[in-house]
């Protein structure tokens, strides 16, 4: 059984801002909750589409757990003819049975960034699933909340749309 989390959040930031924040996965040991480390393995131009495939090994640690998966990340920039993405994907064989994290770039009219994040996820191992399932939704928040500190480190914080 999968677990799902979606929100989207108004941000005082560029979509390009957003984007490059996102798209550093090199990064995220640095903010992110429960990411211990990632090397990313290889990076090359989508096929006939603008943007980079990306495959990255990550790190995950929380308490006695600590896993690491292969992750295939698309990246998606502004300036395409589809709405920016980072679309990131466990590849099989790791802790998860399925971990689907995409991440949508929205300009609004006022200039800023509307952040769509949806994840969908199941550990392999049923204890753990069932374990994770009970925070589930304050652990996505505390990754949203993660980058919107990242934002405002390295962009400056700026007045709330």
């Amino acid at each position: 059984m999968a677990t799902h989390y979606a929100e989207t959040r108004r941000t005082p930031y560029t979509v390009r801002q957003m984007y490059d924040l996102v798209a550093d996965v090199a990064s995220y040991p640095q903010f992110l909750p429960w990411i211990a480390g990632t090397r990313i393995r290889d990076r090359r131009s989508l096929a006939g589409e603008a943007g980079e495939r990306m495959e990255a090994d990550m790190i995950v640690s929380f308490k006695v757990f600590r896993e690491s998966y292969l992750s295939s990340v698309e990246l998606r920039p502004p300036g395409g003819h589809e709405i920016p993405q980072v679309l990131a994907r466990a590849a099989p064989g790791g802790p998860f049975e399925r971990l689907v994290m995409d991440y949508r770039f929205h300009e609004t009219p006022e200039g800023t960034c509307d952040l769509s994040f949806e994840v969908d996820f199941a550990f392999r191992n049923k204890l753990l699933q069932k374990v994770a399932g009970g925070f589930f939704g304050e652990a996505m928040k505390r990754v949203i909340r993660g980058f919107e500190a990242r934002a405002a480190e390295l962009y400056g914080t700026k007045a709330a749309v």
